[in-house]
């Protein structure tokens, strides 16, 4: 999933620009305004209500999540956590409640004029690659097809991004070459393609061994040192979390019940946290 949200004069611009591509806007601009530079934004819910066929998956969910940070959702399978991550991205809307992003109901129309501008993308569970693309292909995707930046540019920041995951000289790969947790660096390398503001990660360790948990982990905490943007991971995957996260919150079957630091969750008297972590770790209860 990857959006481009911006609007009033700026976003008809850019628009116009990504229709006709960098042929009728400056042989000397390698890529269309805007698209260089990227800003981690905050994220606001506030007390979002959803329910399918009479099931309450996310009662009264309200989160602050600050510019430019890892923050984690964790909680058993069945909670409501991916669901929560598609309200964010728009695939989903909710009963009741709000989402802003950059200080914006995402839901709201801007006013005539207003400039709001950010881009999001997601990395998805299954990695969602195309499997008739190479490496490169599936990296320059969206910007090839919205005629971003001219070809010499992106194949530059094809290279950029693969190597931003340690998949430097990756390219011409087919898919079906790579391993699993490969695939997963490719997806991440095609979503930083976008130069996202914020980026979600839904399960991004499922069907992976701990070995290459580990890597992914180590990766997704490296970007954080080079690229500007905020990041929110959806994981059952307690390690991961504690690893990469500025702050964590926890859900269970009656919404978020804590949010903090890693620290602060391991050390929390929470039953349903104490609980949660007791399982996920085999035994380990936390810092006394």
């Amino acid at each position: 999933m990857m959006n481009f949200r911006q609007n009033g004069k700026e976003g008809l611009l850019g628009r116009i620009k990504h229709g006709f591509g960098t042929s009728l806007f400056g042989h000397d601009q390698d890529c269309s305004a805007n698209y260089e530079a990227s800003h981690g934004v905050g994220v606001r819910l506030e007390k979002i209500n959803k329910s399918f066929s009479g099931n309450h998956v996310l009662k009264d969910i309200s989160l602050d999540i600050a510019p430019g940070e890892t923050f984690s959702i964790i909680g058993p399978s069945g909670t409501g956590k991916s669901v929560l991550l598609k309200h964010i991205v728009r695939l989903v809307q909710p009963d009741s409640g709000r989402i802003f992003i950059d200080g914006h109901d995402i839901y709201d129309e801007p006013d005539k004029g207003e400039n709001r501008g950010y881009r999001y993308s997601m990395v998805f569970q299954s990695s969602a690659l195309f499997n008739s693309l190479t490496v490169g292909e599936n990296v320059g995707l969206w910007l090839r097809e919205k005629r971003i930046c001219n070809e010499t540019r992106i194949r530059e920041i094809i290279a950029e991004k693969l190597e931003l995951v340690n998949l430097r000289g990756k390219e011409d790969f087919r898919t079906s070459e790579l391993s699993g947790g490969m695939k997963k660096r490719v997806a991440i390398a095609r979503s930083l393609a976008m130069n996202p503001d914020l980026i979600l990660y839904d399960e991004p360790t499922a069907e992976l061994d701990p070995v290459t948990s580990d890597e992914l982990a180590r990766v997704i905490l490296d970007l954080k040192a080079k690229v500007n943007l905020t990041t929110v991971i959806v994981t059952h995957d307690l390690n991961f979390a504690l690893y990469l996260s500025d702050r964590m919150a926890m859900m269970n079957g009656d919404g978020i019940v804590e949010v903090g630091t890693p620290a602060q969750i391991k050390a929390s008297q929470n039953p349903a946290v104490r609980g949660f972590i007791y399982t996920t770790t085999k035994g380990i209860k936390g810092e006394e």
